[in-house]
């Protein structure tokens, strides 16, 4: 005699991702509550910046592009792309903060920007496309 599945139990209620404003401040106070301020310069915090963003890269590092594609499904590989991609976000952050930047200000006017600048039906392939900005 075949007896009926359990009932599933409910999963409880996910919970919410912080917003980018409350981590700031959480990076902000982890860093005042070391007393690491005076080496949390613009400079500083651009480099190191850099390097995270270079670590993240690193993971790539002779990848195929299908191999590339496929990190994710690694475990490994995909705990080491996160906390690379939290190292980023987190100096990202922290530059922010110091500089008094509202990173998704400032996101939302380079899309308006973009939008101008790289028109719905332009050619591809045009040299003057990546013109800096």
């Amino acid at each position: 005699m075949a007896f009926p599945a359990p009932d599933p139990v409910p999963s409880p209620d996910p919970v919410p991702a912080p917003d980018l404003a409350s981590l700031q401040r959480r990076l902000v106070a982890f860093a005042a509550s070391r007393q690491w301020e005076p080496y949390h310069t613009p400079k500083n915090l651009a480099a190191a910046l850099s390097v995270e963003a270079a670590e993240l890269l690193e993971i790539f590092q002779w990848s195929t592009p299908e191999e590339a594609e496929r990190v994710m499904d690694d475990p490994q590989a995909a705990h080491r792309v996160e906390d690379e991609v939290a190292d980023v976000l987190a100096y990202l952050l922290q530059f922010c903060a110091r500089l008094g930047v509202d990173p998704l200000t400032a996101l939302s006017a380079k899309i308006d920007r973009n939008e101008v600048r790289f028109p719905v039906g332009r050619p591809q392939g045009r040299a003057d496309r990546h013109s800096t900005e």
